[in-house]
């Protein structure tokens, strides 16, 4: 995602999760800021207005569609200033965009906040009789193969079976390697 100058980074994030309704995950970004205010780890409660311009060295975050609780949603950033100096924390105002700013992300459909661990009667309800199916095989074992169920293995670069390269081989995990396991 490119942010334009001007913008406020951390808002651009936000109204995208909203007004797609897609979970986002910050994974890194670059580029210049301006008009900095984090919350500092060191010092709880401590919150810094930084002014003039910083280049971002690490940008990370999370971004959630509502409702998802205040506290689920945020990015983390450290900035080098000037002259070298190295500051970071939590974003808790503004984040503005000293020109382009490109953030590289990866977003969700359907993204929920769950809160952990998970309450009893729901994990009786989802996660009752792991073990055996009926007819005997294993959860993604197809009957009586010893091979992988391809519908209940995992996709190869988001690829569905048939559109995998030749030679791929999947492993008990569904995962593709190229050689034989040992």
């Amino acid at each position: 995602m490119e942010v334009a100058g001007g913008a406020d980074v951390a808002d651009s994030i936000a109204q995208f999760a909203r007004r797609r309704q897609r979970g986002v995950c910050v994974l890194s970004g670059t580029g210049a800021v301006a008009n900095v205010t984090l919350r500092q780890p060191a010092a709880p409660g401590a919150v810094v207005a930084l002014h003039g311009r910083f280049e971002i060295l690490s940008l990370t975050g999370t971004f959630l569609p509502g409702p998802a609780p205040p506290g689920s949603t945020g990015l983390t950033v450290y900035l080098s200033g000037g002259q070298g100096q190295v500051v970071g924390g939590s974003v808790v105002g503004s984040l503005v965009a000293a020109g382009p700013v490109m953030v590289v992300a990866a977003t969700f459909s359907n993204a929920t906040y769950e809160r952990l661990p998970l309450e009893e009667e729901e994990q009786d309800a989802g996660g009752a009789g792991g073990g055996q199916m009926p007819g005997g095989s294993p959860p993604g074992i197809s009957g009586g193969t010893g091979l992988p169920d391809p519908s209940a293995v995992p996709p190869m670069f988001n690829l569905p079976p048939n559109l995998m390269p030749n030679g791929a081989q999947l492993d008990a995990f569904g995962w593709g390697h190229g050689r034989p396991p040992y």
